[in-house]
């Protein structure tokens, strides 16, 4: 059964819909952590330089980040986490030692402590740009390629966001007044024919948008086929660099799991509402323009019982 459904209704596809966050809920642990954090350093080793990258100088809001997922972890979930001695012990997992972590950038070795990708934001004059990120779960987009960009130009392939839009202004401004005692949630969903975490960006979603988008999922029975990938975000300000952390937090459903839900029916119309109310443009920026219809259809036949 799936853990969160933001497209139930609780969130709109194409909004900034944040919400307050409860410190205490900042980070989540769950069953699928042993398997996240494996395939963490799995893609550290076979392709570090496509989930990894830092400025030089964003060392101090790094070490800031890895400091406080240190208070927060064995406070928050003393069972998994000890801070020792001589670094921070994980069950299940290698020890992050105080000798090891000198030798890892701080923000590697706090993505090394949770399930969630971590995106160092630092304010510039062209605005709020990505200073360093650890990005081991990407939906869609490339590190390397939002590296050092602002805001405005990073959410560019957005419908609505891009620069000169009026929701490119509303982030900014939204990033300016983030307080550090106010920390936000918001949540993304996408649909892919897979249940991989590392999902970049597919030489196919680089289609000119004049070009019809082939269909993601081939088999006639579409619903077992599909994923849904909900993006469970936050976003703190920290209080010595003024920084902004952004954390990224993946889960993966197939999408006949929303059939075991208890409120099936209301979340399955849900689903199938906000797909059918997508614009063009939205569609295709998921990647959904030849499945819609096949989709809602799916949704409607799990509503149905």
């Amino acid at each position: 059964m799936p853990t969160h459904t933001p497209y139930d209704g609780s969130s709109s596809p194409f909004t900034i819909g944040l919400k307050p966050l409860d410190l205490r809920d900042w980070i989540e642990i769950d069953a699928a952590y042993d398997e996240q954090l494996r395939e963490k350093r799995r893609l550290y080793e076979e392709r570090p330089d496509d989930v990894f990258i830092a400025e030089e100088r964003s060392e101090d809001g790094q070490r800031e980040v890895l400091g406080l997922l240190q208070k927060h972890l064995p406070e928050r979930f003393p069972e998994r986490f000890d801070q020792h001695c001589r670094g921070m012990l994980v069950a299940g997992h290698p020890a992050l030692t105080t000798d090891a972590m000198r030798t890892l950038p701080p923000l590697k070795a706090a993505s090394l402590l949770v399930q969630e990708d971590l995106i160092l934001m630092r304010r510039g004059e062209a605005g709020w740009r990505l200073a360093a990120g650890s990005l081991c779960f990407p939906s869609s987009w490339s590190l390397k390629e939002k590296f050092g960009k602002p805001m405005s130009t990073i959410h560019e392939p957005v419908p609505g966001f891009g620069p000169g839009t009026r929701n490119a202004g509303l982030i900014d401004r939204m990033f300016d007044m983030l307080q550090v005692e106010r920390p936000v949630i918001r949540w993304n969903w996408s649909l892919q024919a897979s249940p991989v975490l590392y999902y970049p960006l597919s030489a196919v979603q680089r289609v000119d948008r004049a070009t019809r988008r082939p269909s993601k999922f081939t088999d006639a029975h579409i619903a077992a086929q599909v994923f849904i990938r909900v993006e469970r975000q936050t976003l703190r300000k920290l209080p010595a660099t003024q920084d902004i952390l952004f954390t990224i937090r993946i889960h993966l459903d197939p999408l006949t799991a929303i059939a075991e839900h208890p409120d099936r029916t209301a979340i399955a119309k849900s689903f199938a509402a906000q797909l059918g109310a997508m614009e063009e443009a939205q569609l295709d920026y998921k990647g959904l323009t030849a499945d819609r219809d096949r989709l809602v259809a799916a949704l409607d036949e799990i509503a149905a019982g």
